[in-house]
C-alpha cells in the first residue's frame, strides 16, 4: 500500500507548483490572493510571479544568449582595437544590430518585465536597474547604427544580459523553497481504507469516499486514514509524527486516533469524526501553508543597494544632461548621459549575491548542509534563540535500555536474558530495544509467545512462564515488588525513563525478578552542538517536545540547560510548537527551529531559519530552509559560521561594485572633463569587467570556510 492519496497528492503539488503565483493555494485547493508580497526582485517573487521564469528558463536563455554575444563581441571595433587584430567580411556591419536584438529581446525579456512590474509596484530594485541599463544601451546602439550617435554598445548590452542571466540562474537554482511540504504531509495519509459494511464485511474504498459515522478497520502497522475515536479493539498508536511523543502510546475504546498515525501492534477498529479539512493532518497542513505565506517578504540585500543606485544613476544622469545642455554642448549632453546610465548597470552587482550563494551553497553540501533557502542563509548569522525538538534531533529517537536492577537473588544480566527472551517476538520498539541490549549476554530461548495488548508480554522459558510489562500488568496480577528494585525504578521514574517489570509466575503467583528503565538515547554530539552554539553568541537555547516533562527536563539537565536563561516546553502539540516560535518572535528574538517531524513542519515554516535534521520526515525537510542531511545537530554551527562567511563576502563584493560606480559615474558625467580626463564606454566597460571578476575571485574565497562540525 503506498501511502498517500492521490487526489490529495495532486491537488498539493499543485499548490507547489503555484506557490510563486499571486494566490497561494490552500490544503482544500482554494486560493488565498495575497496583495503584501514583495515587489520586484525580492526573493525572486517580482519576475516568478509575473513573467513565469524558473531556473530551467534562465538556463536556457543564458546558454543561447551566450552563443550569440561570442560573435557580437569578437566583431566590435572596440574589442578589435584592444587586442590588435582585425576581421572584415560581408554583413559584418549587422552582426551587432541583428544579434544584439535577439540577445535583448529574448534573453533581456525576464529583466524588462521585472523593471516595468517594479515601476509599476514604485519600489525600484535590480530588474529596473538592469532594465534601464540594457534599454538605454540598445536604443543607443540601434540609433547609432542609423548614424544618429556615435555610441557603439553592442557588445556591451550582449554581455551585460548574458552576465545578468548567469547570476539569477545561479541565484534561483540556490534559493529552491519549501514548496513541497504540503505534498509530503499528503503522503502520510493511505490511498485506501477498510470500511467495515453493516453486516461486519470488510470493503476496501478510497480513503476520500470516507464519510462521519464511517468504521473502519486499521490493521496492525497500518495508518489511520481520517480522525476518529476506537469502537473496538485496542492497540499501541506511534503517533510521534504528529505529537512528538516518543513512546507509542496505549489506545482503548473510547479514545481519539488521528490520521496519519500508525497502529504498532494490534488492529483496532475507528468511527470516523473528522475527515478532509477538518483532520488534524490538515490543520498542519495549514499551519506549514501560513507560515510560508508569511515567511519570505524579507528585502534582499542587493535590491536594496540596486534601488539606491537606481535613484544615484537617475540623479546621475538628469544632472549630467542639464549640465551639458547648459554648456551648449547637446550632442555631449546625449553621449554622456547615456554613458552615466550604461556604466551605472551593476555587472558586479548582479554576480556580486549570486556568486557567494552559489558557492556557499556548494560548500555547504560538501560538508553535508543543504541550504534550501537562501533568505534563511542569510539570517541565520543574526539567529538569538535556537528550538531544538528533542525527539530525533537532541535524541535519537529510539529508547535504548539505560538501567537494568535485580531483585535480591538474581543478577542484572539475568535479568536482561530472561527479559530479552520474553520480548524476542514481539514488534514493539521498546521490546526491540531489549532484545538489541542483551546481544553481548546472550539471551536465552522462550516458546508460547503471547501479546498483553496495552499491558506487555509472556512467554515461556524452560518451562517456566515469564512476563514483561508495566505498571498496568504489576495492577493487574497484584504484583508485590521488592523494595530494592522500588527504589532504584522510582529514580528512573522521576526523571521519565519507562520502567519494565520482569515476572516469573509459578503457580499463578508473580515474583517480579528484576526491572529495566528505558530512555530516549541523547545524541553524543548534542551536548557539543548547545556548548558550540553558546560559543557563537546564540543567546537561549530552547527545547521543544511532546513528551511529558519529567522526560524534558531530565534530558535538559543532561544538556547542561541553565536555569533562567534556557527553556524548556513540554506535553505541546503541533500548534504549540508553532506559537512557541511566534511567542519567542514577538520578544524581540531571531529564532531558529531544529526538528525533524511532521509536528515540527508548522514551527520549521514559521522559524525566521527553519533547520531539518536530514534523517527526518519528507515534510519537515520540505519545510526547512536548510536540511542537515547527517542528522548532527552540531551542523547547526557550522551553518552560522557559513552564514557570517557568506554575508562577509557579500558586503565585500557590494563595496566593490559600491567603488566601481563611486569612481565610474562621475568620470563618466564628465566631472573632470576640465582636465581633459573623461570616462569613455570602452574605458567603461574595462573597469565594469575588472570589478566583475574582483568579485567573482573575492566570492571564491568561500571555499575556505570549514564546516565540518569541531569535536571539542
Amino acid at each position: 500500500m503506498r501511502h498517500h492519496t492521490h487526489a490529495a497528492q495532486a491537488d498539493l503539488e499543485s499548490a507547489g507548483r503555484h506557490a510563486g503565483d499571486s494566490g497561494t493555494r490552500t490544503p482544500g485547493g482554494h486560493d488565498r490572493h495575497d496583495d503584501h508580497g514583495p515587489p520586484g526582485h525580492g526573493g525572486h517573487q517580482g519576475h516568478d510571479k509575473h513573467a513565469g521564469h524558473d531556473p530551467e528558463t534562465f538556463r536556457r536563455k543564458f546558454w543561447l544568449s551566450l552563443a550569440l554575444t561570442v560573435p557580437i563581441v569578437v566583431t566590435s571595433h572596440m574589442v578589435m582595437d584592444w587586442f590588435g587584430y582585425s576581421l572584415d567580411f560581408p554583413g559584418m556591419s549587422w552582426v551587432g544590430p541583428v544579434l544584439g536584438s535577439v540577445v535583448f529581446w529574448y534573453g533581456g525579456w525576464p529583466f524588462l518585465a521585472g523593471g516595468v512590474q517594479e515601476l509599476r509596484d514604485r519600489a525600484p530594485g535590480m530588474m529596473l536597474l538592469i532594465s534601464m541599463a540594457i534599454t538605454v544601451a540598445y536604443l543607443a546602439s540601434l540609433a547609432t547604427s542609423l548614424g544618429a550617435f556615435d555610441l557603439d554598445f553592442w557588445w556591451e548590452l550582449a554581455a551585460l544580459v548574458t552576465i545578468m542571466l548567469l547570476g539569477h540562474w545561479q541565484e534561483m537554482k540556490a534559493i529552491g523553497q519549501a514548496r513541497g511540504a504540503l505534498a509530503a504531509l499528503a503522503a502520510l495519509l493511505p490511498d485506501d481504507a477498510e470500511r467495515l459494511t453493516d453486516d461486519g464485511q470488510v470493503q476496501p474504498v478510497p480513503v476520500t469516499d470516507l464519510t462521519v459515522g464511517d468504521v473502519v478497520l486499521v490493521r496492525s502497522g497500518a495508518r489511520v486514514p481520517a480522525d476518529g475515536r476506537i469502537v473496538d479493539g485496542e492497540a499501541e498508536l506511534d503517533e510521534s509524527m504528529i505529537t512528538g511523543e516518543s513512546r507509542p502510546v496505549h489506545r482503548a475504546p473510547g479514545d481519539r486516533v488521528v490520521a496519519g498515525t500508525v497502529a504498532t501492534d494490534s488492529a483496532i477498529r475507528v468511527r470516523i469524526e473528522a475527515v478532509g479539512e477538518d483532520t488534524a493532518l490538515a490543520g498542519i497542513q495549514r499551519l506549514v501553508a501560513q507560515a510560508q505565506a508569511a515567511g519570505g517578504r524579507a528585502q534582499v540585500l542587493a535590491d536594496r543597494f540596486a534601488a539606491l543606485l537606481f535613484y544615484v544613476a537617475m540623479a546621475a544622469a538628469v544632472l549630467t544632461f542639464a549640465a551639458w545642455w547648459a554648456l551648449g554642448d547637446l550632442d555631449e549632453s546625449v553621449v554622456r548621459t547615456v554613458t552615466v546610465l550604461v556604466i551605472a548597470c551593476p555587472h558586479a552587482l548582479g554576480l556580486a549575491i549570486p556568486l557567494v550563494i552559489s558557492l556557499s551553497t556548494a560548500v555547504a553540501a560538501k560538508a553535508g548542509i543543504l541550504v534550501k533557502d537562501r533568505l534563511a542563509l542569510e539570517r541565520m548569522r543574526t539567529v538569538q534563540a535556537v528550538l531544538f525538538d528533542k525527539t530525533g534531533t537532541l535524541t535519537k529517537g529510539a529508547h535504548t535500555v539505560t538501567g537494568v536492577t535485580a531483585a535480591p537473588g538474581h543478577t542484572t544480566d539475568e535479568v536482561l536474558r530472561l527479559a530479552a527472551a520474553v520480548e524476542a517476538d514481539s514488534e514493539h520498539p521498546l521490546a526491540r530495544a531489549i532484545v538489541t541490549a542483551a546481544a553481548p549476554v546472550g539471551p536465552a530461548s522462550a516458546s508460547d509467545f503471547r501479546s498483553l495488548t496495552g499491558r506487555g508480554v509472556q512467554a515461556s522459558i524452560d518451562g517456566t512462564r515469564y512476563a514483561v510489562g508495566g505498571p498496568t500488568l504489576l495492577r493487574e496480577l497484584d504484583a508485590q515488588v521488592p523494595a530494592e528494585v522500588t527504589a532504584t525504578s522510582g529514580e528512573w521514574s522521576q526523571r521519565g525513563a519507562a520502567v519494565l517489570h520482569l515476572l516469573r509466575l509459578t503457580d499463578g503467583r508473580p515474583d517480579v525478578i528484576g526491572a529495566l528503565a528505558l530512555e530516549d538515547e541523547i545524541r553524543p554530539e548534542a551536548r557539543q552542538a548547545i556548548s558550540q552554539l553558546r560559543d557563537q553568541g546564540v543567546d537561549k537555547i530552547v527545547m521543544i517536545t511532546g513528551d511529558a516533562r519529567p522526560v524534558a527536563e531530565a534530558v535538559a539537565a543532561d544538556l547542561g540547560f541553565r536555569p533562567g536563561v534556557d527553556e524548556v516546553y513540554a506535553e505541546v502539540l503541533p500548534a504549540d510548537k508553532d506559537k512557541a516560535v511566534t511567542d519567542l518572535q514577538a520578544r524581540g528574538l531571531t529564532v531558529a527551529m531544529v526538528g525533524d517531524g511532521v509536528n515540527d513542519a508548522p514551527a520549521l515554516a514559521r522559524a525566521d531559519v527553519g533547520i531539518a535534521i536530514g534523517a527526518g520526515t519528507d515534510v519537515a525537510i520540505e519545510s526547512a530552509g536548510v536540511v542537515l542531511a547527517s542528522s548532527d545537530p552540531r551542523g547547526v554551527t557550522s551553518v552560522i559560521r557559513l552564514s557570517k562567511a557568506s554575508y562577509r563576502k557579500m558586503l565585500q563584493n557590494l563595496a566593490w561594485a559600491a567603488g566601481y560606480n563611486i569612481v565610474a559615474i562621475p568620470l563618466a558625467a564628465g566631472i573632470l572633463a576640465w582636465a581633459g580626463l573623461t570616462l569613455s564606454p570602452a574605458i567603461g566597460a574595462v573597469l565594469m569587467s575588472a570589478s566583475t571578476i574582483v568579485v567573482a575571485l573575492n566570492a571564491q574565497l568561500l571555499r575556505r570556510v570549514r564546516l565540518t562540525p569541531q569535536r571539542q
